[in-house]
């Protein structure tokens, strides 16, 4: 992880996006808003949501742990479907693992182009911002 002052509540963060993640994934579809009109709107689903967790991640460990966060992503992705295939009211299909693996993929090439450790720059600004209002 990267040297961050709040380094604790970073972590408490992501591991409540993932158990997020992972309750829309085990709730009935009955409780989702599922935007029908969009083709392959599960699709889109998961792909941004993997991006959105691979820009998370990157943004709090250095770049030689952007593999661990990887496959750390792809196992959150097999363990999603594994459990929804278990799930009768759930479907397992290889082309959300596909579509996690995308945003993965995407998410990562945008933290390797600049946004990586983003969290580090956001403590950095709001300390500034604090010294200088006091």
């Amino acid at each position: 992880m990267l040297p961050l002052r709040h380094e604790k509540r970073w972590r408490l963060a992501g591991i409540a996006l993932l158990l997020a993640v992972l309750f829309a994934t085990i709730m009935p579809t009955l409780w989702l808003p599922t935007p029908s009109r969009i083709p392959l709107a599960d699709k889109w689903l998961h792909l941004l949501t993997f991006l959105f967790l691979s820009l998370w991640f990157t943004g709090q460990y250095s770049r030689k742990s952007y593999w661990r966060l990887v496959l750390g992503l792809v196992a959150f992705g097999v363990l999603i479907e594994l459990g929804q295939g278990m799930i009768p009211y759930r479907l397992a299909e290889w082309q959300d693992l596909v579509a996690d693996i995308g945003g993965i993929g995407i998410g990562l090439a945008i933290a390797v182009a600049g946004l990586g450790g983003w969290s580090l720059r956001f403590e950095q600004w709001l300390e500034k911002a604090r010294v200088s209002s006091d």
